[in-house]
C-alpha cells in the first residue's frame, strides 16, 4: 500500500508539531519553575527566551493544524475572519522569531563586551531595555502586518479550492501593486537588518571567546584541557542557532515571496514552505533545553542533600 503524498505531508507535520510543542512546552516550564520557584537563578535573557518560545509555540500551532487538517483531506470553512487570523498570527510570531533571536545576540554580545571596550556603557542599562524593547517588536510586528489583513479573503471558489490539498482556503487579492511592492521591500529590509545585526553580534561573540580560551587554555590543568572548555561550549550553541536561524528563514523568505507574486503555484511547494518555517521553531527549543544547565544543577543538589539526610 503507498501512501498518497498528501498524507505523507500530514504525517510530516504532525510528528514536526508535536515535537515542537513538547520541546516549547518543556522550556517554558523551566523558564516558570526559575521564575516562581528559584527567582535567584533568574537571568535576564530568560525574559526573552520566554518570548520567543511564546513565538515559536504559536507559529507552530498556526501553521501545524491546517497543514494536517488539509493533508488528510478536511478542509473547514474559516471565512475571511479566519483567514486574516490564521496568516495574520503566522506572520506575526516570524517576525517576532527573528527580532528574538536578534535581540539575544545582541545581549549577549554587551554582556561579554570587555571592561575596555566603548561599549561597556550599556552592560548596566541592557537589562532594563529588555522588555520595553520587547514590547516595541510586538506593536510594530502587529501594525506592519496589517497588511495582511487587507490582503488575504477566503476562497470564492469552493470547486477549485478542494480540487488541491492547500493548508487554507484562502487567496490574496491585490488592492494595488505598488503598496504591495513597498511592503515587501519594507519586510525585506526589516529581516535583513535583523539577520545582518545578529550575525555581527554572533561573530563579535565567536571572537571574544576565543580570545578568553586562548588567554584561559594556559591557567586551565591538562586534565580540563583536554575536555570541550566553556568558551568551545558557547560558541558552538551560537554557531548552531544562528545557522540554523539564517538557513530556515532566507528559505522560507524566497518561498514566501515567490508564493505572493506567482498566485497560482503547486501544493507541494505551499506545504514544504510551511515545513521550512516550522523547522526552527521546532528545533530552537532542544537547542536552548540541552545547554540550559541550572536544572541540571538544581537537581543535583537536591540528590546530594537526599545522599546526606538519609
Amino acid at each position: 500500500f503507498i501512501f498518497p503524498l498528501e498524507m505523507i505531508f500530514g504525517i510530516i507535520f504532525i510528528f514536526q508539531m508535536c515535537t515542537g510543542l513538547m520541546g516549547n512546552f518543556l522550556l517554558f516550564l523551566i523558564y516558570m519553575y526559575i521564575f516562581l520557584i528559584l527567582p535567584h537563578k533568574k537571568k535576564p535573557a530568560d525574559v526573552i527566551l520566554a518570548h520567543l518560545t511564546f513565538a515559536n509555540t504559536l507559529s507552530l500551532i498556526f501553521r501545524g493544524v491546517p497543514n494536517i487538517m488539509s493533508s488528510f483531506g478536511v478542509s473547514p470553512e474559516i471565512g475571511d475572519v479566519g483567514c486574516k487570523a490564521v496568516f495574520y498570527v503566522q506572520r506575526v510570531t516570524r517576525g517576532i522569531s527573528l527580532y528574538t533571536t536578534s535581540l539575544q545576540s545582541t545581549f549577549q554580545a554587551v554582556t561579554l563586551t570587555p571592561s575596555d571596550s566603548k561599549w561597556v556603557w550599556l552592560k548596566p542599562k541592557i537589562s532594563t531595555l529588555i522588555q520595553p524593547s520587547l514590547l516595541c517588536a510586538w506593536i510594530m510586528n502587529m501594525v506592519i502586518y496589517t497588511m495582511v489583513i487587507l490582503e488575504y479573503i477566503a476562497r470564492r471558489n469552493a470547486t477549485e479550492a478542494s480540487l488541491q490539498p492547500i493548508a487554507v482556503p484562502c487567496e490574496t487579492i491585490t488592492q494595488n501593486p505598488h503598496i504591495d511592492a513597498m511592503f515587501l521591500s519594507t519586510i525585506f529590509i526589516r529581516d535583513l537588518f535583523f539577520l545582518s545585526l545578529m550575525t555581527c553580534n554572533s561573530i563579535y561573540i565567536l571572537n571574544i571567546l576565543f580570545k578568553h580560551h586562548k588567554t584561559a587554555q594556559h591557567v586551565r590543568s591538562t586534565t580540563h584541557s583536554s575536555q570541550d572548555s566553556p568558551e568551545k561550549k558557547a560558541a558552538r550553541l551560537i554557531l548552531t542557532l544562528v545557522t540554523g536561524f539564517v538557513f530556515f528563514y532566507w528559505i522560507n523568505t524566497f518561498l514566501t515571496v515567490y508564493l505572493f507574486v506567482i498566485k497560482n503555484t503547486s501544493w507541494q511547494l505551499e506545504k514544504f514552505g510551511n515545513f521550512i518555517a516550522s523547522c526552527y521553531p521546532s528545533i530552537c527549543p532542544f537547542l536552548l533545553i540541552k545547554n540550559e544547565n541550572r536544572i541540571y544543577r538544581i537537581n543535583y543538589i537536591k540528590t546530594r542533600i537526599r545522599i546526606f539526610s538519609s
